[in-house]
């Protein structure tokens, strides 16, 4: 009884460190965004015609990193090799944070359209190589993976027409 105990407390600490990870990079990246989206650039920026209400970026990120954080505890729990886990979580953790001083603070589309491009083959590798060992647990990655895909059509979109 108590090993399972502690099992379970392990693996809610787990979730509740890579929630914290994935929130906090989020905010890194928020603090760089700057005045983003209420900014003159961005309101002048020509935006793709699908571009989402301003209200759906908080509410898909916070559902893709939730889901992540699920993901990427369940890994840690199950998986045996962990530090190249780590490694690709953690690129995948930088490359969330850079895109955003890229865009809204420097004004760089081409260089964030490059940035977050890699950012979406960073998450479709970790999809692909953790298929084996964590099959369904990869479709919590089917989110992220549909929401970078849109934000890099965006991204491309503002790069082309701006």
């Amino acid at each position: 009884m108590i090993a399972v105990r502690s099992d379970s407390a392990k693996k809610i600490l787990s979730f509740l460190i890579f929630l914290f990870l994935n929130f906090f990079a989020l905010g890194i990246g928020g603090f760089f965004t700057g005045e983003g989206v209420p900014s003159e650039w961005y309101t002048n920026l020509s935006k793709a015609p699908w571009t989402p209400p301003g209200w759906v970026f908080g509410a898909a990120w916070t559902t893709i990193m939730v889901l992540f954080a699920v993901f990427m505890s369940q890994g840690w729990n199950i998986l045996e090799q962990k530090s190249f886990f780590i490694i690709v979580y953690a690129v995948q953790w930088v490359l969330n944070i850079l895109w955003n001083p890229l865009f809204f603070h420097f004004h760089w589309t081409g260089i964030a359209l490059i940035e977050i491009s890699l950012l979406l083959l960073c998450v479709l590798y970790i999809a692909r190589v953790y298929w084996p060992e964590m099959r369904w647990r990869v479709l919590l990655l089917t989110p992220y993976i549909i929401w970078l895909c849109i934000a890099t059509s965006l991204n491309a979109y503002a790069y082309i027409n701006n």
